[in-house]
């Protein structure tokens, strides 16, 4: 679907007023939804987010989700297209969204991280690409504070291996040699 020259202009001039107001709970939200970002109610989102400039209809935002400042979702890349972030999810500051993606419902996306795949239900996950970190025994909500949400987590196994464990013992000795 192409984009009109009218539609474009008004929603990269909705998408750059929406960056800078304040209201996260009221104006921005309403900024993004003219632009046709579908928005369920409660949703929190920060300063200098980018929703989807030319798409934005391809982004759906469910009731209770906090989007973190400088938040990038990108819902479509040719084939791939919408991204879901389902009810009551944090997303954290300076995290990219990319397209075919679905936030389960109360899962986290820490800061900075990239999500290049859907994250599961009450699932912390970090990183790039991000992986699963931890399981969530409550959702980060406006009224959970984070020791308490913190308190409820479960992590997940490593998947780093430990460098103290016997199988690596033998590649840290040859590293260290060759340092010498």
């Amino acid at each position: 679907m192409t984009e009109s020259t009218v539609r474009g202009l008004k929603n990269r001039v909705l998408q750059q007023l929406a960056r800078i107001m304040p209201g996260a709970r009221t104006l921005r939200v309403s900024l993004h939804r003219a632009r046709g970002v579908r928005i369920g109610n409660g949703v929190w989102i920060g300063y200098d987010v980018v929703l989807d400039t030319s798409r934005p209809y391809l982004i759906t935002i469910e009731d209770g989700s906090s989007i973190g400042m400088r938040v990038t979702v990108i819902a479509h890349f040719r084939e791939t297209q919408g991204v879901k972030i389902e009810r009551d999810a944090f997303v954290g500051p300076g995290a990219i969204i990319l397209p075919n993606v679905v936030i389960g419902r109360g899962a986290v996306v820490t800061a900075g991280s990239v999500v290049t795949r859907s994250v599961p239900s009450m699932t912390v996950v970090q990183g790039n690409p991000a992986v699963p970190i931890a399981r969530c025994g409550i959702a980060l909500g406006a009224d959970v504070s984070v020791k308490e949400f913190s308190r409820h987590l479960k992590p997940l196994a490593s998947r780093v291996p430990n460098a103290k464990s016997p199988e690596n013992s033998e590649s840290l000795a040859a590293i260290r040699k060759d340092r010498v």
